[in-house]
């Protein structure tokens, strides 16, 4: 018996896992994981002191007794563990990766699922080396399917990511210019998310491909399942109205049926038809995928619709790209009514392309007339910008200036930045 198939059986025994101290309980197992300012081994006599099973380690010191298990490495274990445990439950895995609306989507598809299957999905953004296994983790026999959301920010991370998962099924939901600090160029972070098309050609996989994305028809081969605005898609759809809620129409077996969201904005109408193509797929029901759509209501600050007592919010401050945020401000200057502010954050992990892309969204912002522009970071500090785009250091010198000239019933302001630049707080800031 291997290492793995050891630590398996107190998995099946105590099928919780933990890379928390703080969490760790009766009925849980402790992952001592190091990071770059801890080290989890330091805190595993404390997590069997407050009940855990068992503490997988990879420092020999620290074993002291039964109830610490040695590894090699701590991490690798997880993700083994993790791999074998995905194997005993054979069920279908879909793979959602992407520049923009990976998250969206995985929360679509999910909730198209579930109106047919015991759903297993990632939370949060539980998409990294750590957080998929940890996913996979979750997975028990009354789960029928899973729907895994892998993010990446260097090469070679989303291949790692499909070893792990070994999904069935893939998608891509685009591709754009993100975390180019780590991936180098456009050209890297195309090559990255195409690992997961690899992945699904060499071991007989499916991808569910949209078939209007050039540079996705591109890159991949194998089976397609292809979902598009034209005829001759596994399911074509048309958008209709994406000013304020995304709307669009299907056509399924029996005909076009109407789709109604709570997203904001057109940009959504691909991950809307994205999520009716995989269920249609797995024979979810037209009428009950129509249904999981309009009862979807976004709560993650992800093109999220906001009404204060005074201004009219769109909240998009989970993430920020070059491509997102021009999706995002060409969407917005296409709503009729109100004053047009925005206020942006920074776009992070853009390294030698930060100024850049920076200045991209200034020159845009100056060819498109808007009642009142914000800018918050040290990137966009560093712009060339004119007087009358108030450009500042942080979310906290936003809340004087709103405090001075407060928006009002007329406004409708987009909040848009990385994650980074906590552009969230605003929110309760704006009455």
């Amino acid at each position: 018996m291997t290492r793995i198939e050891e630590l398996y059986q107190y998995f099946k025994q105590f099928p919780q896992v933990t890379t928390d101290s703080r969490q760790a309980a009766n009925g849980k197992l402790f992952f001592a994981l190091k990071g770059e300012k801890f080290d989890g081994n330091q805190f595993a006599a404390k997590a069997i002191e407050q009940g855990a099973e068992l503490a997988i380690v990879d420092d020999k010191e620290v074993v002291v007794s039964d109830k610490f298990f040695l590894v090699d490495d701590v991490l690798e274990a997880l993700q083994q563990l993790a791999n074998h445990h995905r194997h005993q439950l054979n069920i279908p895995v879909i793979a959602i990766t992407g520049t923009n609306g990976k998250t969206t989507t995985k929360e679509l598809v999910s909730t198209v699922l579930e109106k047919k299957f015991n759903v297993l999905y990632t939370l949060g953004n539980f998409n990294n080396h750590i957080g998929v296994p940890l996913t996979l983790l979750r997975l028990n026999g009354e789960h029928e399917i899973a729907v895994i959301e892998m993010g990446a920010n260097h090469p070679g991370e989303i291949a790692e990511l499909c070893e792990i998962a070994a999904p069935n099924y893939g998608m891509i939901t685009n591709v754009g210019k993100a975390h180019l600090e780590g991936f180098g160029s456009f050209e890297g972070v195309k090559k990255t998310k195409s690992e997961l098309y690899r992945y699904l050609e060499s071991n007989g996989g499916k991808i569910f491909l949209n078939a209007d994305n050039a540079i996705l028809s591109e890159l991949a081969n194998g089976e397609l399942i292809t979902y598009g605005s034209k005829s001759g898609n596994f399911l074509q759809g048309e958008l209709i109205s994406g000013s304020w809620n995304c709307n669009f129409k299907v056509l399924f077996p029996k005909g076009w049926l109407y789709m109604n969201t709570n997203l904001v904005g057109a940009y959504n109408f691909e991950n809307g038809l994205a999520a009716s193509c995989i269920g249609h797929f797995f024979e979810v029901d037209a009428l009950q995928i129509q249904k999981a759509l309009a009862n979807y209501k976004p709560e993650n600050m992800r093109s999220q619709y906001v009404k204060k007592s005074a201004a009219h919010l769109i909240i998009d401050t989970y993430n920020a790209n070059p491509t997102s945020m021009l999706a995002a401000l060409n969407h917005f200057i296409s709503i009729n009514g109100r004053n047009k502010c925005v206020i942006l954050g920074d776009m992070l992990e853009l390294g030698e392309y930060a100024v850049e892309e920076h200045q991209k969204v200034v020159d845009w912002l100056l060819g498109n007339k808007l009642h009142r522009v914000i800018l918050v970071g040290k990137h966009f500090v560093a712009t060339s910008s004119p007087k009358e785009i108030i450009c500042v250091e942080s979310a906290a010198e936003v809340k004087a200036l709103i405090d001075k000239e407060p928006f009002t019933s007329n406004d409708l302001v987009l909040i848009k930045g990385s994650r980074g630049i906590k552009l969230e707080q605003l929110v309760d800031m704006i009455q």
